[in-house]
């Protein structure tokens, strides 16, 4: 299996929230994560940090932010030039899938646990 450096947009360090399980998952399954979020702590042993500098070797950014906070991330997540972006379950966003189509990025709907589960990340 391919690694796949991620940067997980809305990390937290909250065991009860998906970006936390996603976080442990991808860095058990050996994908390098870099994990972006509002909160600094630590998940999957990488610190939490504010976007910031742009990052150029991600593959994908999987998302865990609301589509009404998004607009904010969108200069980062172009100026990142991953390979795709996943949307996860209530991340859909037309206006950022449009965005990121436009710029060359593939998009996907989908669950990024399930894609680890399923062997299809």
């Amino acid at each position: 299996m391919e690694k796949k450096k991620t940067l997980i947009l809305g990390a937290t360090d909250n065991p009860g929230r998906y970006a936390y399980l996603a976080a442990q998952r991808l860095a058990g399954a050996g994908h390098e994560i870099v994990n972006i979020g509002i909160k600094p702590g630590e998940v999957a042993g990488v610190p939490i940090r504010p976007a910031g500098d742009v990052l150029h070797d991600i593959h994908t950014i999987t998302l865990y932010i609301g589509p009404q906070r998004q607009p904010e991330y969108y200069d980062y997540i172009i100026a990142t030039k991953p390979q795709r972006i996943i949307f996860n379950p209530g991340t859909e966003n037309p206006e950022l899938r449009d965005l990121a189509k436009q710029h060359g990025i593939a998009t996907q709907e989908a669950c990024t646990l399930v894609l680890l589960s399923t062997g299809q990340y």
